[in-house]
């Protein structure tokens, strides 16, 4: 009988163990396996980005370095388009999202998001002949006005709100968005304010014009799956002590007061 008690509870163990293992969070399973795989797309300075040598770093490239060190890992970034980003994480391609993503409730339906590591807002660039013209982001919801954005970006998600009486086309790339205005061929770029800021000081785009009023709240964070509270009480216990110890004000300052790293990325 004891015997057969043993053999009973260790099979319950065992299944246990195997049950754990089975519904273990992406954080343990990177500990597991020794790598931390996180989704990206490399094309939102100075967040994600690469530069000559076909590396990608930059601001949140730098904290996922900072993450997998903690976890005692090696960091793997697998590049992806932004639109495929969500689907990437769901069929477990990666561990988590790392790719200067907003937190929106749409998208809060899908996964799950750590805290907040910045705060930034949609901004806008001009066509320099609009400058008696366009004060505003109201100025520009009219229906002569060509908008452009980033597919699947919130600034494409602004622009449809508030721009909808103006018409928009997206581009694949913040890059491709830019370069429209600057041809002439669109009349404003909607997109994150940090990238804007940084695309006006190459000198392809010196011509453009800002308006440097955010007119979006929006927190970036990294992405999860549903229901992985673990990872998340991990990565928010990261977040911070890297506030706390002097980490991410060093790597703040690095890519957002710092300007040397501009001439080692290709842009």
């Amino acid at each position: 009988m004891i015997k057969r008690y043993l053999s009973t509870l260790l099979l319950g163990i065992v299944t246990l163990s195997h049950g754990y293992l089975a519904h273990a969070g992406a954080i343990d399973e990177a500990v597991r396996r020794g790598v931390l795989k996180v989704g990206t797309n490399p094309a939102y300075v100075p967040f994600e980005m690469t530069d000559k040598k076909g590396r990608i770093v930059g601001f949140e490239i730098d904290l996922l370095r900072e993450m997998s060190k903690a976890l005692g890992v090696k960091l793997e970034l697998v590049s992806v388009p932004y639109t495929e980003l969500i689907p990437g994480l769901l069929a477990s391609r990666f561990d988590l999202i790392g790719s200067g993503m907003t937190v929106t409730q749409e998208r809060n339906l899908t996964l799950n998001f750590s805290d907040s590591f910045i705060i930034v807002g949609q901004t806008v660039l001009l066509n320099p002949r609009l400058a008696d013209r366009v004060q505003s982001i109201e100025d520009l919801n009219e229906a002569g006005y060509r908008i452009v954005a980033a597919d699947g970006t919130t600034g494409e998600a602004a622009a449809k709100r508030f721009l909808g009486t103006a018409r928009l086309r997206s581009f694949p790339t913040p890059e491709e968005g830019v370069r429209q205005v600057v041809e002439g061929k669109a009349d404003a770029f909607v997109h994150d304010a940090p990238y804007n800021l940084i695309a006006i000081a190459k000198p392809q785009n010196s011509a453009l014009l800002v308006l440097e009023q955010p007119f979006t709240y929006e927190p970036l964070a990294f992405g999860v799956k549903k229901g992985d509270y673990d990872s998340l009480n991990w990565i928010n216990h990261f977040l911070n002590q890297v506030a706390q110890d002097g980490t991410y004000d060093r790597l703040h300052d690095k890519w957002f007061k710092d300007s040397d790293w501009m001439a080692e990325v290709d842009w």
